[in-house]
């Protein structure tokens, strides 16, 4: 089992970080094999919407993307971790997600070689607020849980958590083993 965790947040050592190394944790613990990807330490250009990926399924912009993309789909498994920003995700994880669009053609269906290696693949999302109410992120949750509705993706339940100060995250025991489980399950055959 390869589990791959991407950190949305441009905050390395944050909570979104702190909480996705536990989830890397839990996954490790069950015997995956895990590797993490720090979005902002990667060059990842927003979607062009050229549609050239329609027709290939390779994306024509050369950056970072693509060697993920690899990553991806030699997973079974993908763990996110990402802040709110704006009532958003990180632009950082904005332009990763949009770049997606590479795996399925024009009529929004998984590319034929990337359906086999896609269709059912767990992921995993990690969401944290400066806001009390950590529901305060739920947009997030509504781009990740539309994603898997419509791609046959298999979405775990989602750990929210609230921190501010960088850090913070890391006196909350209740979202670091919620973290920790997540990793956990996503890597339970």
């Amino acid at each position: 089992m390869k589990v791959v965790g991407i950190l949305g947040s441009p905050r390395v050592g944050g909570n979104s970080d702190i909480l996705l190394n536990q989830a890397l944790a839990g996954a490790k613990e069950m015997g995956a094999k895990v590797e993490k990807i720090i979005l902002s330490r990667k060059r990842i250009l927003g979607c062009l919407d050229c549609t050239k990926c329609n027709e290939t399924g390779i994306c024509v912009i050369k950056d970072d993307m693509p060697a993920i993309h690899q990553k991806i789909l030699k997973s079974d498994a993908i763990l996110h971790s990402v802040p709110l920003y704006f009532w958003a995700m990180t632009s950082q994880m904005k332009a990763y997600l949009d770049r997606w669009c590479a795996f399925f053609d024009g009529n929004w269906s998984w590319h034929k070689a990337y359906e086999p290696k896609m269709k059912g693949k767990r992921i995993g999302l990690i969401t944290v607020c400066g806001d009390p109410n950590a529901h305060t992120a739920d947009p997030i949750v509504h781009s990740f849980r539309e994603t898997c509705k419509f791609s046959g993706l298999t979405l775990l339940p989602v750990v929210q958590a609230s921190a501010g100060a960088k850090g913070e995250v890391d006196k909350n025991e209740k979202a670091k083993k919620e973290a920790y489980e997540l990793g956990r399950k996503i890597a339970t055959p």
